[in-house]
């Protein structure tokens, strides 16, 4: 038969707090999928401009001025940075299917590198090109 004591463990890691400590790795996971998830939303804006152009002045107009105000440049900003954050974790997955970098500090090491270097190439487009 199971023993049906009751532990005092959490049942689910997803418990962030006093039961699970976030790691490098799991919340860099975390944000992998939500900047997959802006860089699509930011790609409906583009394609929006895009058939605005084609569909007149008036259209264009708005839709111009929306990506052209403050918030269309941070979400330009934005996206800007998570397709770097996105294209260099999704480099990460691919040293990993290779079977390297899988001890944790290696892992942690990338995911902190990364990081940085999103930030670090988002300035340099912003600024340079």
């Amino acid at each position: 038969m199971a023993d049906n004591k009751q532990d005092n463990r959490p049942l689910s890691p997803f418990m962030i707090g006093q039961y699970y400590r976030p790691q490098w790795t799991s919340m860099t996971s975390i944000f992998t999928r939500i900047t997959g998830l802006s860089l699509l939303v930011s790609a409906l804006m583009i394609v929006w401009w895009f058939v605005a152009a084609s569909a007149g002045p008036d259209a264009f107009a708005v839709a111009n001025g929306f990506l052209t105000s403050w918030f269309g440049d941070l979400v330009l900003f934005l996206s800007t940075w998570a397709m770097w954050y996105h294209m260099l974790f999704g480099i990460r997955h691919l040293i990993w299917d290779s079977g390297r970098m899988l001890e944790v500090d290696q892992s942690e090491l990338y995911a902190q590198a990364a990081l940085v270097g999103s930030v670090l190439l988002t300035i340099f487009v912003v600024i340079v090109l």
